[in-house]
């Protein structure tokens, strides 16, 4: 092609001989080379769009994980859910409200715990960590009925309020480590299960959604943990994607945490080791994971990405299904698909999908819990 050129426009090929030419001169007298003109950066006369550069600016500053928050709204409406929890409760099953001290760092993790009326033998009974979702969310009223069914098959669950959690004032909320210290916040709730007689250390699983499916992902990926088995439920799987692809509003929460402090372009490997997609090999326990094709909050780009990657690379201990455009609930989309209850009667709201999933779930524990 470059010949082709030079004959068509021999004026381009003298050119050409008359700059080597000048060059060899040049290299022969020992003067040094030319740089070759340096080109302006079309960036550098562009200029700035001050609505859009305010639109995609995202600080780093953790003081602003306050921002907006009543605190003491927040304990008296953890208050009011914790009585409503007690009313529940009554004569149904123990609910009781405990606390343990983390493996990380001076925290007092609270936490809720539920168990049979009757407490059960020495090592009988199997148990649960179930991680609630959100960023800076809490455990609510809205888990109940599926804690009943829990409990009334015999399990106890112990349900973290690990820190970033809302409703145990500033410094809690403060505390935020989505992906770091949250995690041994969780796994240290095992610790405590153990100091309780009926609870059997070798059938300890883990379940969550969204967020707290995320949890459960990165507990069970480490290489090593307390747990037998896991369930995320549309779980957060990638934060180098999530926040991409939910931009710069979503992305103020994550970059403000004190110990990640910037976006996935700034700390990639922080970013990168807080993603379960990017630790799917680890796994070694059976793990059942549900998502849906119409969550508008973890996207089914993102679930798609760890479903393939558990059927491809860990078929013998993964289980996963895909709900195809299940009736969504009240926020999210199918997001929520599978946990669908009244809030005032607090009664499962049941359609297919969540009855398939919760038999789905009851199924996979009892195969990997119950049987010694």
């Amino acid at each position: 092609m470059r010949q082709f050129h030079a004959l068509q426009a021999p004026w381009r090929l003298a050119a050409l001989i008359a700059t080597a030419a000048a060059l060899s001169v040049g290299i022969a007298q020992g003067q040094p080379t030319p740089a070759p003109p340096a080109r302006p950066s079309p960036r550098a006369s562009v200029p700035v769009d001050a609505d859009r550069a305010r639109q995609l600016y995202v600080p780093t500053d953790p003081a602003l994980q306050s921002v907006g928050r009543d605190f003491e709204r927040d304990v008296e409406a953890k208050a009011r859910e914790d009585a409503r929890y007690a009313d529940a409760c009554r004569g149904v099953l123990q609910c009781t409200k405990v606390s343990y001290r983390s493996s990380i760092g001076d925290l007092e993790v609270p936490a809720y715990l539920f168990q049979p009326l009757t407490p059960g033998p020495a090592r009988s009974r199997a148990a649960l960590v179930w991680v609630h979702g959100g960023v800076h969310g809490n455990w609510s009223i809205g888990m109940f009925p599926f804690v009943k069914e829990a409990v009334a098959r015999g399990y106890i669950v112990i349900a973290p309020e690990y820190r970033g959690s809302t409703g145990y004032g500033k410094a809690h909320h403060m505390a935020i480590d989505y992906g770091g210290y949250e995690v041994d916040d969780v796994l240290t709730a095992v610790d405590y299960l153990k100091t309780l007689a009926p609870v059997d250390p070798a059938r300890i699983g883990i379940m969550g959604w969204s967020h707290g499916g995320y949890i459960a992902l990165l507990s069970v990926f480490r290489d090593a943990h307390p747990f037998a088995s896991a369930v995320a439920m549309v779980p957060v799987t990638n934060l180098v994607f999530r926040l991409s692809y939910k931009g710069p509003s979503y992305q103020w929460d994550f970059a403000t945490q004190a110990r990640i402090g910037g976006l996935p372009f700034e700390k990639r490997e922080t970013y990168i080791e807080r993603s379960p997609l990017y630790h799917v090999d680890k796994l070694q326990v059976p793990l059942l994971v549900h998502v849906a094709t119409n969550d508008t909050d973890v996207d089914f780009v993102e679930d798609q990405q760890i479903v393939d990657a558990l059927r491809s690379r860990k078929p013998h201990l993964a289980e996963t299904k895909i709900y195809v455009d299940p009736p969504p609930g009240a926020a999210g989309g199918g997001h929520t698909f599978n946990r669908r209850v009244d809030a005032r009667t607090l009664e499962r709201q049941d359609t297919p999908e969540q009855i398939d999933s919760w038999n789905r779930v009851w199924t996979f524990f009892e195969w990997t819990l119950r049987t010694r």
